[in-house]
């Protein structure tokens, strides 16, 4: 009896830990998120994003436990989060992940594939055209000084800079222009650049790179960055 002690309090543990998770069929999850201060998170892969995904929702690969936990780390424990996959198995073990973090997180019954057998609408899935480099290099030799954004509106880090962003843009208006890039689109740029993660943002002057940095910049910083 004994022996079986630890093992009885590790299941007892588990049901507690997955407990916390609560599960909504596709009609359910799709009025909830209509609400107002929540957050949408897809933990399928990049490329399963860029085929169809829920409006308004974030991207975290779960499979990239690297990238996951980088990611997430930016969304707001008072809110609640609204998790997705493909079927349902990722985003439940995801959304454990989140919940043991301090997180209240809805997992969505049968993932995507729920979502889209209910005729619920889906967003994306199109096939853009890529920014060549002769493009790219016109961008940033148009002004003297020429801020690049490469971000997308699912990477949390990347929707928490935007309004910092902004007021940077603001208070230096005429001093810079601004080129925002699509990290969900310019996989081919990103990788002749050397783009490796959202946000990057890069600094050139008279159409050389002076500074780039990876992940989030404080106004203060970016406000160095013109002297």
């Amino acid at each position: 009896m004994r022996k079986l002690l630890p093992l009885l309090l590790f299941v007892i543990s588990s049901c507690n830990s997955e407990a916390q998770l609560a599960t909504l069929n596709a009609t359910a999850y799709a009025a909830a998120i209509e609400a107002k201060d929540i957050q949408i998170l897809d933990a399928r892969t990049a490329d399963e994003f860029k085929s169809g995904h829920i409006e308004h929702a974030l991207q975290a690969n779960w499979l990239n436990k690297a990238e996951f936990e980088d990611r997430t780390q930016h969304l707001d424990k008072n809110k609640p989060v609204y998790i997705y996959c493909l079927s349902g198995g990722r985003s439940a073990a995801a959304g454990s992940f989140l919940a043991s973090k301090g997180y209240k997180v809805i997992n969505l019954e049968g993932g995507i594939n729920a979502w889209k057998m209910n005729n619920l609408p889906v967003a994306g899935g199109t096939n853009m055209p890529q920014t060549t480099m002769d493009s790219y290099l016109g961008q940033v030799q148009s002004t003297p000084v020429v801020l690049v954004d490469f971000g997308a509106e699912w990477c949390p880090p990347c929707r928490k800079m935007e309004p910092v962003l902004q007021s940077f843009i603001k208070a230096n208006t005429g001093k810079l222009t601004l080129v925002k890039m699509d990290g969900g689109v310019e996989d081919q740029l990103m990788k002749s650049l050397n783009v490796e993660a959202l946000p990057t943002f890069i600094l050139y002057k008279n159409g050389k790179e002076v500074i780039r940095k990876q992940g989030l910049v404080t106004q203060e910083e970016f406000n160095s960055w013109l002297k």
